[in-house]
């Protein structure tokens, strides 16, 4: 009886001692190879479907799963932070391979990384970054210089008025408050027109990236300020918005109301060609392959820049009607 009662002893402990010694589950240990099979599992928390840059963000990102044989698990946020925040803790309950995400704005991300980084497993921000304080709770960055498009889109402006001898009166449409590319933007914008004292920015208001909310905040616009040279919308929704208000003022967009926008997505660049916007900085949606190729490598444990820019181009009308067709979103 005591070598039985001492056997059992024996094997509850080292029961115990692998318990408490457990790690990550297989598969996201540092080095790690995935799922069953070593297919790689992500979860991918996406800002919601708010413009057609969105639209061609998720369908990029879902294609581009599927070819790389990685099983994604989707979650949109509908805009919402405290979404994403679910949605990321989920992932982490279901012990995914890496976790990759666009934020609805910029903070309040600390808690729920470190929560990822203490479960070993790694993060990958697409499209938009986050402040953090905390150190190492995400992988690599990808996504497009926000601040570069602003300054595009700024100095555009600047050599349209070059020859201005009064005041040039500006609205700017933003986009979500505390967004990357709405914080972004505007100081890009802000940074290049201060090249020319005469332009002003008379009224600055969120559209929430939405082709509705442009519209919306534009016809305020035009009811409060009898004078508006130009429209510097943050996104293409928000200028194709701003269109239609513009056109219900009975004012021709592109002509007695100048547009810029940022995206260059196919309604932007349709309204670019014919006319009724004078200039468009791309922002490219299709992320979706870099960011498995970055996935795999951070599963596989391997070295990743800590920001991986996306290359962008800029468009005038011309340009616009000429590569129209060969648009892919």
């Amino acid at each position: 009886m005591k070598k039985i009662l001492s056997a059992m002893l024996a094997v509850a402990t080292a029961g115990v001692l692998a318990a408490c010694g457990s790690g990550p589950a297989p598969g996201n240990a540092p080095g790690g190879g995935g799922g069953a099979g070593g297919q790689i599992t992500m979860g991918f928390s996406q800002v919601g479907a708010e413009s057609g840059w969105r639209t061609a963000n998720t369908t990029s990102i879902q294609d581009a799963a599927k070819a790389a044989d990685i099983n994604l698990k989707f979650s949109d946020a509908n805009g919402k932070q405290e979404n994403q925040i679910s949605a990321i803790r989920s992932f982490i309950q279901q012990r995914v391979n890496v976790i990759a995400f666009s934020p609805v704005v910029r903070t309040g991300w600390d808690a729920v990384l470190l929560e990822a980084k203490n479960a070993n497993i790694p993060v990958i921000l697409t499209d938009r970054a986050v402040d953090t304080q905390e150190k190492d709770v995400y992988k690599t960055f990808l996504g497009a210089d926000f601040v570069q498009e602003g300054q595009w889109a700024g100095e555009w402006v600047v050599k349209e008025f070059a020859n201005a001898t009064g005041p040039v009166n500006i609205v700017q449409l933003e986009g979500t408050t505390g967004s990357d590319p709405a914080l972004e933007r505007s100081t890009g914008f802000s940074k290049a027109i201060a090249a020319n004292p005469n332009l002003k920015v008379i009224a600055s208001q969120t559209g929430d990236f939405t082709r509705a909310g442009g519209k919306q905040v534009m016809e305020a616009f035009l009811k409060a300020n009898p004078k508006i040279d130009l429209v510097f919308a943050q996104n293409d929704d928000m200028g194709l918005g701003a269109i239609e208000a513009i056109e219900a003022a009975g004012k021709k967009p592109g002509q007695d109301i100048k547009i810029v926008a940022i995206d260059a997505t196919h309604d932007g660049m349709q309204a670019l060609a014919d006319g009724k916007m004078n200039f468009i900085v791309e922002c490219n949606p299709l992320l979706g392959p870099q960011l498995m190729d970055l996935a795999k490598k951070v599963v596989a444990g391997e070295p990743v820049p800590a920001r991986v820019v996306t290359p962008d181009q800029t468009f005038d009308q011309q340009q616009a009607a000429a590569i129209l067709p060969e648009r892919k979103y």
